[in-house]
C-alpha cells in the first residue's frame, strides 16, 4: 500500500510534498535507482530499489530544506501536480479512424486499447528511462 503524503504544517513544505523524478541507473553508473527533486536544485539521492531511493530522497529533501533555512535562503514551494482523468477527445482524419478501427478488429481489441498501446509504444520509444512519481494526496 502506498504511504499517504504528509500534509504541510503551516507554510512549511514537507518532504513528501515534492514530486520526485526516478531513473534506473545503468550498471556503469553504479546500478540501482536515482531519485532527483527538480524543485530543489542539487537534491538527489539513490537506493538499490525504488522504495529505498524514495526513503533516502525523503531524508535528502528534509536535509536540503534545513540547510536552506539555516543559510537564510528561501525554500521553493513544491510544484503543483495535476490529476489526470485518463480521458480526452481527439480529432483525427476519417481515414486514420477507419484504419485504427480495422486494426483493432484484426487484433481483437477495442479501439481504446489499441490507441493507448500505440501511444504508449510511441512515447516509450522517444523518452528516456525515467518517470515522475507524483505526490499522493
Amino acid at each position: 500500500m502506498k504511504p499517504k503524503a504528509r500534509k504541510s504544517v503551516g507554510s512549511k513544505p514537507r518532504s513528501l510534498d515534492y514530486p520526485v523524478l526516478l531513473r534506473t541507473l545503468a550498471r556503469d553508473e553504479g546500478g540501482g535507482v536515482l531519485a532527483e527533486v527538480p524543485d530543489l536544485p542539487g537534491c538527489v539521492s539513490d537506493g538499490e530499489t525504488v522504495a529505498e531511493a524514495m526513503e533516502n530522497v525523503a531524508d535528502a529533501i528534509a536535509s536540503w530544506i534545513a540547510a536552506a533555512e539555516d543559510a537564510g535562503r528561501s525554500v521553493p514551494p513544491p510544484s503543483p501536480t495535476e490529476r489526470f482523468s485518463g480521458k480526452w477527445q481527439m480529432r483525427v482524419p476519417k481515414s486514420l479512424h477507419r484504419r485504427l478501427v480495422e486494426r483493432a478488429r484484426t487484433e481483437g481489441v477495442s479501439l481504446n486499447t489499441l490507441a493507448a498501446t500505440l501511444l504508449a509504444e510511441g512515447l516509450g520509444s522517444r523518452s528516456p528511462h525515467s518517470r515522475v512519481v507524483m505526490k499522493s494526496r
